[in-house]
Parts: structure tokens; sequence; C-alpha cells
């Protein structure tokens, strides 16, 4: 690995080569594309959330002036079970189907049943209210307990829970069930002075883009179906909506848009397939937006859940045991992050016996989609909320706790796994030392901390470096850019090349322009993706030294590469000038033609990432109202490549984790309906409503990447629930169980009652 001190351009901050064109407004999102002749394509949705489909008419909507193609289920193959590899989430490709047109049943409030596809909106919108859809509407369920129950509506009569021995006969509600286990947890709550045992329950909370999923599909002749997208993975949607529609892959064209936020909402697919069947059917291009409402009925929010936890320590503070059970949300069809969610829960702590049994729950919800470290925050807010009230009955300081029982180098996670270098101790001990945690706690606020754990991934990642005639470099990548992975891939780039960062430009291509990149997801894209465009740009160095040794009549074993230039390795290699990119680029026709540089991987080695938070709050005893009024964020990011992103990284989960402790939930009624869908009801938090979140950045570089890059972007949202739930009790004396911690539930919870 390279010495940090020699680093001419990875670690500073950089202009984002995307950030003009947004700051000024010319770049293009999804919902700008237009094309000649475009038709305008809208969705019928079920007004119920639970019901049979005894029958759809839509020659009506057919029959109306303007109205080109009308789509329902039929107009798409009926799948068989098939899991898909191309997603952050388990997803089988059955689900998708069902799920992007509701096929002999509706699931939730919001299911899409028939599309339009219209010369105008209007239009189009005339042409929904005139499909005859005639329900036969069935008894549902939203709560994941009440869905678990023997006496449950049943969502699907084929459902057999997997993970079960002997295997279950009558179908139910529960997908799956998982376990992980170490040691003996009988044993280790014999051995405990001090146990604590608690239920929590989290809400299910939408990720909260501000750019509504929306899609431009176009259908030639010859077969052949270009789709633009706001997406967090084209090759996803190509491969989502060839299986989907019936058409091959190399049918499908897909190019990724700028994308306005996805957050794991965007690696799944909604509309795209909508907008390609009514595209192949009419033979016009169709353009398909969400509204904001659409987005929050019909897209996936995670899942909420209920964690039943209890914890057992030594009066010393050493953690002797924990058991849990985790019932998660899935929504309509099976997939919620309960293996995530249970992998993660304390995987930041040495614990010698531990029990999680998880559970996948299908309820009448939309189907949950991935949310930043999908499944941890969840049982995060579990543990980290129990572990402080087991500090606090030992009273002992919070930090003090975490520190005994730290994971280090060496230590094997419940699921199996051995860490490698990691700097959660690291973290901590700047936890301690942090102006935020140092200061005194200001009167009538409360402080309090918690920890967060993901293990970050790798996977499948193409690029391609160009030398252009001029030296400089074109730099090409597969993943849609949503966290500023454009900015450090050029970094470290630039930096390998040795060139100036300026003359690197980074290119995030089409399906058919590159080779196959998993999702952006995972805090994947700057560990793996960066890697093969790192890859790509030393196969341009070798071919610039081949090129060199050619000019120089030498062998190319005496041409060394160093700060963006060949030269000879010793005087025995021969008198010869430096040669630099642009003079090797220049002279390219006469030696062999174009260099350009290939790297194509299926990178291991993702480092696990740790973070800390502290949060200063206050509540107003008249009306419940919770005010943030110091937040740290402090999370060992490996190497900040460009430290202006990961602070943002750092500041965006917490801000997102925040609003799901204190705000966020989806509220059904009686019927099943969805009450809050949109942003004045479902209320997210705004600029107004947090102070300036400050970042402290540990770098303890990942040994498995040449730069020693960690993900960043998924661990910022596992501790801030837990955090802002210490410091409520820290401010109140009153522990919150369940969230959101919203002025009606505070003001309950301070009466008593």
């Amino acid at each position: 690995m390279p010495n940090e001190s020699s680093f001419k351009w990875v670690g500073t901050r950089q202009i984002r080569p995307d950030g003009p064109d947004k700051v000024t407004g010319r770049a293009k999102y999804a919902a700008d594309y237009t094309m000649p002749g475009m038709l305008i394509g809208r969705i019928l949705r079920s007004p119920h959330a639970h019901a049979r489909i005894k029958s759809i008419d839509t020659s009506k909507a057919e029959a109306l002036a303007g109205v080109k193609a009308v789509v329902t289920s039929a107009d798409f193959p009926e799948l068989a079970s098939e899991m898909s590899p191309n997603s952050e989430m388990v997803i089988d490709f059955s689900d998708v189907s069902n799920n992007v047109m509701a096929r002999k049943k509706v699931m939730y409030d919001g299911h899409a049943v028939a599309a339009v596809a219209a010369t105008d909106a209007e239009i189009a919108e005339e042409a929904l209210s005139l499909i005859d859809v005639v329900y036969e509407v069935l008894p549902h369920v939203i709560d994941v307990e009440e869905a678990m129950a023997e006496d449950a509506p049943l969502l699907h009569d084929g459902m057999i829970t997997e993970g079960i021995t002997p295997t279950p006969t009558k179908p139910s509600n529960i997908a799956k069930r998982v376990e992980f286990r170490s040691g003996d947890v009988d044993k280790g709550f014999a051995e405990a002075d001090v146990i604590v045992e608690r239920t929590y329950k989290t809400a299910a909370v939408h990720q909260g883009y501000i750019e509504p999923h929306a899609v431009l599909a176009s259908a030639a002749e010859d077969g052949q179906v270009q789709v633009w997208v706001s997406t967090q993975g084209q090759f996803m949607v190509r491969a989502f909506c060839a299986k989907v529609c019936g058409l091959a892959i190399s049918q499908l064209r897909v190019t990724p848009a700028e994308i306005g936020g996805g957050f794991g909402g965007k690696t799944v697919v909604y509309g795209e397939p909508v907008a390609v069947q009514l595209s192949r059917k009419s033979g016009k291009p169709v353009r398909v937006v969400m509204s904001r409402e659409e987005v929050l009925r019909a897209s996936g929010p995670t899942s909420g859940g209920v964690v039943e936890t209890k914890v057992g320590a030594k009066k010393d503070g050493t953690l002797v045991a924990v058991d849990a059970v985790l019932k998660y949300q899935a929504g309509a069809y099976a997939g919620s992050p309960i293996g995530p969610g249970c992998m993660c829960m304390t995987a930041p702590y040495e614990i010698e016996n531990v029990q999680l049994i998880g559970y996948d729950v299908v309820s009448n919800r939309p189907k949950v989609a991935a949310y930043r470290a999908p499944g941890a925050p969840i049982s995060a807010y579990a543990f980290e909320s129990a572990l402080d009230e087991v500090a606090r009955e030992l009273n002992m300081d919070p930090i003090a706790i975490r520190q005994k029982n730290a994971v280090k180098e060496g230590s094997k996670t419940v699921y199996g796994v051995t860490f490698p270098r990691i700097g959660f101790e690291e973290v901590l001990e700047a936890a301690k030392n942090s102006d935020h945690f140092k200061s005194p706690v200001p009167e009538g606020e409360g402080r309090g901390l918690a920890c967060g754990f993901w293990f970050n991934i790798g996977g499948e990642s193409s690029a391609a470096c160009h030398l252009n005639e001029d030296g400089t470099v074109t730099v090409i990548s597969g993943n849609p850019d949503i966290g500023g992975s454009r900015a450090s891939i050029a970094l470290m780039v630039a930096e390998t090349l040795g060139i100036d960062y300026n003359k690197v430009r980074p290119i995030v291509a089409d399906t058919s322009s590159i080779g196959y990149n998993f999702v952006t997801g995972g805090s994947r894209v700057t560990f793996a993706t960066g890697m093969a465009a790192i890859n790509a740009a030393e196969d341009v160095i070798g071919q610039a030294r081949e090129r060199a040794a050619k000019i120089w009549e030498i062998d190319v074993d005496a041409v060394t590469w160093e700060d963006g230039e060949a030269r000879p390795a010793g005087s025995n290699a021969g008198d010869h000038d430096p040669m630099s990119l642009a003079d090797i680029a220049k002279m390219a026709p006469k030696t062999g033609g174009p260099i350009n540089g290939h790297g194509s991987i299926n990178a291991q080695g993702a480092g696990a990432g740790f973070g800390c938070h502290i949060c200063d709050l206050k509540v107003d005893e008249g009306t419940g109202h919770v005010t943030v009024t110091r937040y740290t964020s402090i999370q060992d990011v490996g190497r900040a490549i460009h430290p202006g992103y990961v602070d943002g990284q750092l500041q965006g989960g917490a801000a997102q984790g925040i609003g799901w402790a204190i705000n966020e939930e989806y509220v059904y009624n009686d019927d099943g309906l969805l009450q809050n869908a949109g942003f004045l009801d479902y209320r997210i938090p705004v600029a107004s409503d947090l102070p300036m979140i400050d970042t402290v950045l540990v770098e303890v570089p990942n040994d498995r990447h040449p730069y020693g890059v960690r993900g960043v972007g998924e661990v910022p949202i596992v501790p801030p629930m837990a955090a802002v739930a210490n410091a409520m009790e820290s401010a109140t004396g009153v522990r919150m169980t369940s969230l959101p911690m919203s002025p009606p539930k505070v003001l309950k919870a301070l009466e008593g009652s």
C-alpha cells in the first residue's frame, strides 16, 4: 500500500466532476429525457390493502382517443421462482414480476394493476379512470407480530417457512427463520451479575430520496429496447426488465441518468418494465414518472421490526450473554434484511455466548427495499439501547463498557468471520477524546452515544481507462454516482498514473459501453469499482512502459514509471529523456495504436466499518417535541479518498437516522390504507430541524485495497436511533423502546401513561 505522505491527490478535496452541471441546472435527470413522439405512461393502483382481482376490463380505456397502449399482468410472462444475483437484497424474480404488476391478487394499498400510455398526461389519467377492476376484498394484516399469528390473514397460500426443522406442513406469513449462535447462552446468563431484558419496536420508514422514480423506454422495430432511468444499477435494470418482460439481456441497453438520491431504494424496479412493455406495445417511446404519493405507497421502504433483547454482563462490564429474537417486516413479498440485521447486531463486541433468531415476515405493505445498511439500524437500536441500560445499572461510563468489549483484529463474529485489521478501538478512543464527549452536558439536556457496524461489500466491477491523444485520460465505470464515486475514482486514477486530477475525466457508462457492474450499494463502489479503475490505470501504465521501451529500443523491464513519466530504470538502460503520458500518446499511432486499459474484478476484502455517534438533545415537556442540539459522528473510514464526500456521507446518514428516531413512520388506517403519502405528513428532517453535524474521520487503512479504502456510506445510519434514545433517557429519565419518538409518544411517556 502506498505511503500516505507520498499522496498528491488521494485525500484532497477537489471540485466534483458533476458539480457545475448540478448547481447550474444543466444536469439531466431521468424525468428530463424526451424523444420525438413520446407518450406519457400512468399506472392504475389498488385502493385496497388485500383483494382478489376478479376481472379487469380495459376496453373503454383502449377506445379513448389518444390512448396508444394499455397493459395488465396478462402482458407480462408468468415467472417461476428464481432468485436474482443482481440486487442488494434477496429478490425472487417471480415476486419482482408480481410486484411490478399484480397478478390474481393485490397485496397492498398502491399495488399496480394496469397501466396506460397516452399522448398527454390528462388523457392518460382519464384512461385510468375508465379501467374497470372488480375486486373481492380480503382480510389484511399490517403489523409484523399480528402477521405471525396462527389466525392471521394469509398472503401467500404456498408460503412454507424456510429454516425450520422439520419443515412445516401448514403455510404461514413467516417466510424464513434464521439463526446465529455461539457458546451457551444459558451458561452465560448464569454468570451475569446484571441482566437487561427489553422489547424494542421500530417503524417502517422510506429512504426519502428527493427525486421520484422515473424512466423513459423506447422499443425499436428490430426488438431492441433503450432505457434511460434513475437507478442505482443500470445492469440490475437490464437484468430485471429482461426477465420480467421476456427479453434477452442483449436486447436492452440501459443508460443511467443523474440520480437525485437512492440510499438503496433504487436497487429494484417498479415502473421500468411497465414503460418497456408499453413502448413495445405502442411502438412509441414511453416515459413513466412516479408522483410522490406513488413513491410512498408503492416503492420499497425499509422494514419495521420488533426485537426482543436480553443482555447479561458481569460487574466489571464484561458482556457474557445476548439472546435476541428479531421479527422484520418484508412487505408483501419475502425478503426483509433479517440476515444482515442479525449479523450486525452484536458484531462490534466480543461476547462469548450469543443466540440470535430472526424471522422474515410478510404483511400487506409495499415490498421492502434496501436502505443504507439494510437491517442493521433496527438491531443496533435494540442492542445499543440495552447496552446503555447495562452501563447505567453498573454505573459505568458508556464508552468504557464499549471499550472493554470492543472487537479487534482476530475477534470472531457470531456469523463466523474473523476480523482482519479494523478500527473500532480507534473510533472509541477518538469518541472519548472528542470535544463533544469531553464538554459538559448543557443544563436541561441529555447526552447519549451508540455504536454501529456494517461489513461493507465488494463484488463484480468493470472499468476502462482510455489515454486520449493529448495525454488526458477518460476513465469509464458502470456504477451510478450517488455519493461522489466519480471524484473518488478520478482521484485514485490520477494518483496511480501520476498525472493532474483535472486531466482525468470520469464517465458513468451505459450497459453496452462497459462490462458488468453490480449495483451501487453496500458501500462497494469506491472500494470495488475504484479497484477496477486502478487496475485499468495500471494497465495503461504497463502499455505506456512498453511503448517507451519500443521507442528507446530497450527491454520493458528497463523502464520504470514515476510521477507520470516513463523513465529508464538506471544508467545501464541508456541515456533517454523521460516521456510523459502526453509524449507517449502523441507517438501511439507509430508504436502500436490506441492505449486503452481495462480492469474486471470480483473484489474481495471489503473492510468492515465501525462508527460511534454522540447526541445531545432537549425535550419540551409541554409538547413532547425533541430537539437535537449537538451531534457528532465518528467513524473508521479506512482512508478518506475525498474527505469532503466522506463528511457528507457521515452527515447524511446521521440526519436520516435522526429522522427515523424522531419523526418518520408509515401510518395506516384500519382498512390498511396509507395515511401519510406525502412529505407534508411523512416528515423527513430538513436543515432547520438539525444542528451542524460534526464529523471525526478515523483512518485505519484497509490492507486489501491499494489506497486503504473502506466503504463509508452504510455505517452512519446504524447508530443514530440508539444514540437519540440514550440521550432521551439522559435528558428525561424515560427509556423509549418504540420508534419514532414523536411528540405524542414522548408526552405520553413523560406523563407515565
